[in-house]
C-alpha cells in the first residue's frame, strides 16, 4: 500500500513497525484507515478506499 501511495499520489510515505496485526495509516498523525483484528488474514481497508481517504486527507490539510 505504501508504494501505491507514494507512485499515484506523489508523497513520502514512511513505514513505521508496529503492533503484530497492526495496519494503520496516518497522514500528518491522524488515522485515515485501519484495519480490525482480522488485519493479520488480510482482511484490510480496499486499496482505493485507503487512496481516496489519504487523498480527501492530504487536500483538506492547511498548505505551509
Amino acid at each position: 500500500m505504501a508504494a501505491r501511495i507514494r507512485k499515484e499520489l506523489g508523497v513520502e510515505v514512511k513505514l513505521v513497525p508496529g503492533e503484530y496485526r497492526e495496519y494503520t495509516v496516518l497522514v500528518d498523525g491522524e488515522v485515515v484507515a485501519r484495519a480490525g483484528r482480522f488485519a493479520f488474514i488480510g482482511v484490510v481497508p480496499p486499496p482505493a478506499q485507503v487512496l481516496r481517504d489519504v487523498r480527501a486527507r492530504l487536500e483538506s490539510a492547511p498548505r505551509s
